[in-house]
This record gives structure tokens, sequence and C-alpha cells, in this order.
């Protein structure tokens, strides 16, 4: 018998994904049947996403996680945008079925409601994102809805950092501006750094900035969990800085996705232990 649920994760190098293990065990304690499979397009020459997509609507597949290098892409091939896909213009989830297919970022609402919680009380100044890409416009529409007086973004593609802070000028009363490719000038002014690039994964070793530039009193949040502590982490926490792991995100996303996929809640703190677990 098919499970209830059918999902599927599409991207590049995404075995040591963990989605399929937080997906199917919280599904198993809300009751519900449910499969979750990675398809790894790293290594298919001109990937047609519109016949991905297809291919996995006709065998059954009731939605579409979305990572790295399609959440652009694959606004091209769907039929409806959530409010906040239209907004930022990257998805990483698309529900299928019904001969309709509806993308949504669940990257945007998981990373807010994890850094929220992180930031408590502590002043909405300037923050600085590091990264431009499909993750850096969900994060940074995060963070202009949160009410930071100012968004700086910095990219190694100047043009990428320029057209983000083009998107979102105006959208609200935060003040907005990108870097001229140079760090030096914004690390010591800044309340607090979110890191949004592939720098620090297993595959990416290294960091985008030095977090020993920092004031004393400024954060670093993260969004790379593989490893969940990066070196960028590890050496913000010894320069006695607090930080957010990328853990945060990696759940949150998660959670709204298979609330928006199955209609269920799952439970926060249960798939947080789970992740946790699964890291470890």
């Amino acid at each position: 018998m098919s499970p209830e649920y059918r999902v599927a994760l599409l991207g590049h190098g995404i075995g040591p994904s963990l989605s399929p293990a937080l997906h199917e065990r919280e599904a198993q304690h809300l009751g519900l049947s449910y499969e979750y499979v990675t398809v790894d397009l790293i290594d298919v020459p001109d990937v047609d996403l519109g016949e991905q997509l297809g291919r996995l609507e006709d065998e059954g597949f009731a939605a579409v996680n979305v990572t790295h290098p399609f959440k652009q892409q694959v606004l091209g091939h769907v039929d409806e945008l959530g409010e906040v896909v239209e907004r930022i213009g990257s998805a990483n989830l698309v529900l299928l079925g019904r001969g309709r297919r509806t993308a949504h970022n669940t990257d945007c609402t998981g990373f807010r409601h994890g850094l929220e919680s992180f930031l408590g009380d502590r002043p909405r100044g300037r923050v600085l994102q590091v990264g431009a890409g499909g993750a850096g416009l969900a994060t940074a529409y995060s963070l202009i809805g949160m009410g930071f007086e100012e968004l700086v973004v910095h990219d190694r593609s100047t043009d990428a950092a320029d057209r983000l802070v083009d998107r979102f000028a105006g959208a609200t009363g935060a003040s907005l501006a990108a870097t001229d490719g140079s760090l030096e000038p914004w690390q010591e002014k800044v309340d607090g750094v979110v890191h949004v690039t592939p720098m620090g994964m297993a595959q990416h070793p290294g960091v985008a900035l030095e977090p020993e530039r920092l004031r004393p009193d400024a954060w670093v949040a993260e969004v790379v969990y593989r490893p969940l502590e990066t070196e960028l982490l590890r050496r913000a926490r010894a320069h006695g800085l607090d930080t957010l792991d990328g853990g945060a995100m990696a759940v949150g996303q998660a959670v709204d996705s298979l609330r928006l996929i199955t209609g269920r809640e799952p439970d926060v703190e249960r798939m947080n232990d789970h992740f946790r677990q699964l890291v470890s």
C-alpha cells in the first residue's frame, strides 16, 4: 500500500540531508503514513525541473522540497506563488496535486521563528548579512520584517548584493545597504551577523568573515548545520560572542513544511530534540 504522503527533496549533493529522517519521525508521531526521498541531480546535466516535477506528480508525490541550486529556478515551473514567495523570489517547497503547483518558502518563516527566540529583547539595530543567494533572499526578508533599523548585505558578488537590496528597497522603514565587496568597514559597526553562504560546510571549509573583528556584544547566527558547529561559530564563541547554530533554521523550515504538506501541527520541541540526536 502506498503511503498517504510521499515527499521528495530535489537538489545537488543532498545525500547527507537530515530532512527524510526529520519528516518521517515526526509524521510517525502524528500517526501519518509518510515517505520522504532524496532526488540528487548533481550528476544530471541540463536538468529540466518541469519534467522532474511532472514525473513526481505522476508517481503520486504530494510535495517537493527544493534546495540549492534550484530555489529560484523552480518558480518558472509552478502555477501559484505564496505571498512570501512572490515577495522573496525563491521557494523551497512546492505542493503538488489537483493539477496545480503552489510554491512556498519555509526557509523564511523557519529562520525568523528561530532568530526571534534567540534574540529575545536584544537591540534590533544594524545587522550584517553575509550571502545574497536563494537562502539569503529568505533570511533578508525575515530580518526586514523583524524591525531592524538597518540591514547591510555582503556577497562576493557585488551584483548579487545590489540585486537583493534593490528587491527589498522600500519594503519597510528599515534602511538597506550593500557593501562594495569589502567587509572591512562594517564588521565593527554591527549588532549582529547572519551568515548565509555554503562556507563552513564539510565540502566548503573556512569562514566568510572574521568574528574576532566584531564587537564584544555582537551575536552571530548561522544557517549551515552540517557540521552544526562551523568554524565561524567556534571562533565566535571563543571570542565570547552569543551564537545561534544552523539547526534553528533547519528545524524551523521542516516544521513549517510538514504543516503545509499535511495540515497537521508538528511538535517543534520534539522535532528539535530529534534533530539534535541526528547530528550528534
